[in-house]
């Protein structure tokens, strides 16, 4: 599940911020953008989606310039020994904008796809669809953000969420030494049958631009529940 990011106006979970694109110079101007990334550990909302394991994930976004964008992201995943599920595939679209006063809005759907969903040895359906919002405040120094995801539609009660769970984040990220920046977030996952125990997750980043040669990042993870322990992991992404 791809994850909003602050540059983007907090993602993610969705429009991606570009370094660059192809622009298609007409009365209805719009951008294309493609983004990469290779991480230790696909890590989402305090739990690894794919076993602790490695993940190469990318997208494809286009954005018009009234706001409006829509976009598409994909990565692998593993389960457990149990489960047959290789790929994630992620379907969104939306309205984004910012302000000259540094405040930004993001508001849209995603719906997460997968395709290829088998658990011992039988066809199941994972997937899902979520309302999702954020706001910014861009002060140049420190940035702040926040949101709500929405689950709105299910595929089945075997989807890993259904109709009216409901996930709230905020973070921070503090841009330093022209190259580097530092981030923190907090996220509180609820849901809505009983018998589920909601529970709250944080993270903390490093990040180092790189350049043409992308972005380097170094992540700590801790959901608060038993048995879990803080993860650590890598990554690298590039956005064309």
């Amino acid at each position: 599940m791809k994850k909003f990011a602050y540059s983007a106006v907090a993602t993610a979970i969705l429009a991606v911020g570009s370094t660059g694109g192809v622009v298609f110079t007409s009365s209805a101007a719009a951008e294309v953008s493609a983004n990469i990334s290779i991480v230790s550990d696909y890590e989402l909302r305090g739990f690894s989606e794919t076993d602790g394991g490695a993940a190469i994930q990318g997208g494809f976004d286009w954005e018009h310039t009234s706001g409006f964008y829509l976009g598409t992201w994909a990565s692998n995943v593993d389960f457990g020994e149990d489960d047959g599920t290789t790929y994630e595939l992620d379907l969104y679209g939306g309205f984004a904008d910012s302000f000259d006063n540094g405040f930004g809005y993001d508001v849209g759907y995603v719906y997460y796809a997968y395709p290829d969903a088998e658990f011992e040895g039988d066809s199941v359906s994972y997937d899902f669809g979520e309302l999702v919002g954020s706001v910014s405040y861009d002060m140049d120094m420190i940035g702040f953000y926040g949101g709500v995801q929405w689950v709105v539609t299910d595929s089945a009660s075997e989807s890993l969420l259904e109709s009216d769970d409901v996930y709230f984040y905020g973070g921070l990220d503090v841009p330093f030494a022209e190259v580097y920046s530092a981030g923190f977030m907090v996220g509180r996952q609820t849901f809505d049958d009983s018998d589920a125990d909601d529970y709250t997750h944080y993270s903390a980043s490093l990040a180092r631009d790189a350049g043409e040669f992308g972005e380097f990042s170094l992540n700590l993870a801790y959901a608060d529940v038993d048995d879990e322990d803080m993860r650590a992991w890598v990554g690298w992404s590039k956005s064309f």
